[in-house]
């Protein structure tokens, strides 16, 4: 692996709605660099192009639909360890790698909450990469959902005492990244009023980043039937939306297939309290 570059670790304590348009610029104009920071193909195998990778091109990589479940999990095991070794460049790099999804959950965030969102979403999952089971599959899933977790708890204790409604900040919703992705799909659904914020986060943890319904019961502390049957109504309207066209989009195939293929893992009759 290549680690010669000047990154630093993102200025979490930024203000403003522009911090993760500024840590992509800034990923990227490292990843053009002369030695950037990368991971060896190679060696992870799995599918990956058999050579140096510099992570701008890995995140392209893993966002594609052909890349399989298991070469991420390996990727996203390999950025936790690099973050884990206290270098900022790859603390840094493994936030750039994470954009995509990181955008997402912000976009859901702001849908909620007045607070910084971005700052909230990225310190969080600075530290989520401290603390992950990088033995249990969906790396990138869980590490998405933890910081989502704890980025939403803090911006809500945050907003004021006086607002009895979720409050929506203007111009607080972040612009699409300049390529598809699944997550995104969800969020164009939220703006458009098919599915809630709180569906969006179920499906995508679900269905897209692999975290069983009974692991996200016990996570949210929601009944899993309760979750079940949520999901159920919601993954309906979705690919009704789908399927008429409303949600136009180059990934929204990914986000069908995704949906009528993986097992539901509710019981099959409900159980007593």
């Amino acid at each position: 692996m290549d680690r010669r570059t000047t990154a630093t670790e993102p200025a979490v304590s930024r203000r403003g709605e522009t911090l993760l348009n500024d840590i992509e610029y800034r990923f990227r104009l490292v990843g053009q660099g002369p030695s950037p920071l990368s991971v060896d193909g190679r060696s992870l195998g799995l599918g990956l192009p058999r050579r140096a990778i510099a992570l701008p091109e890995l995140s392209a990589i893993l966002m594609h639909p052909s890349c399989g479940y298991a070469a991420r999990d390996a990727v996203w095991r390999l950025l936790v360890r690099q973050a884990r070794t206290g270098d900022p460049a790859w603390r840094a790099g493994a936030v750039g790698v994470a954009l995509p999804g990181l955008r997402f959950k912000a976009y859901l965030l702001a849908k909620l909450f007045t607070g910084d969102v971005q700052a909230a979403i990225v310190e969080h999952f600075l530290r989520a990469l401290g603390t992950v089971d990088v033995a249990r599959p969906g790396v990138v899933g869980n590490l998405l959902s933890a910081a989502f977790s704890k980025a939403r708890a803090e911006l809500r204790d945050l907003e004021p005492a006086s607002s009895g409604v979720p409050n929506h900040a203007p111009g607080a919703a972040v612009p699409p990244a300049p390529y598809g992705h699944p997550d995104l799909v969800l969020a164009r659904a939220v703006a458009a009023g098919l599915i809630t914020v709180q569906e969006a986060e179920l499906i995508g943890a679900t269905y897209l980043e692999e975290v069983s319904l009974t692991d996200y019961a016990e996570r949210t502390g929601q009944p899993r039937w309760n979750l079940y049957k949520r999901r159920t109504a919601a993954v309906a309207r979705l690919k009704a939306a789908i399927g008429s066209g409303a949600l136009s989009d180059p990934y929204d195939d990914v986000v069908n297939e995704a949906t009528a293929t993986v097992v539901f893992d509710a019981p099959a009759t409900r159980k007593r309290p």
